[in-house]
């Protein structure tokens, strides 16, 4: 099975809020555990570009797990992404966008 690719864009129309998402989101590849171990493959995130393109959304992530039950632990269980949702409460408006590819659904590219 492929990879769980998942990029998450927020729309956070205070820019003072963006580094400290971004800050959480430095450390949560390794703060987020399953069983006492590290379990996100990837976690980049970024502020994005002042571009039309961006239709507003002022930061992007990525994250990357090995399956879908890892993908469903992190949104349900995983006390790391749930400090980020914490720090993300009243600060994002609307609520972010998540999309994700892989699993059963084979990959393309390089």
């Amino acid at each position: 099975m492929a990879p769980i690719h998942r990029v998450t864009m927020f729309k956070i129309p205070n820019e003072a809020d963006v580094q400290p998402m971004l800050d959480i989101y430095a450390t949560l590849g390794k703060d987020a555990k399953k069983n006492g171990k590290p379990y996100i493959l990837s976690c980049v995130a970024g502020a994005a570009h002042s571009d039309p393109r961006s239709q507003g959304y002022s930061l992007c992530a990525q994250t990357v797990f090995a399956s879908l039950e890892d993908m469903k632990y992190y949104d349900e269980e995983c006390e790391a992404h749930n400090a980020l949702k914490a720090a993300a409460k009243g600060k994002i408006q609307p609520p972010p966008v998540t999309v994700y590819i892989g699993g059963d659904a084979p990959l393309v590219g390089a």
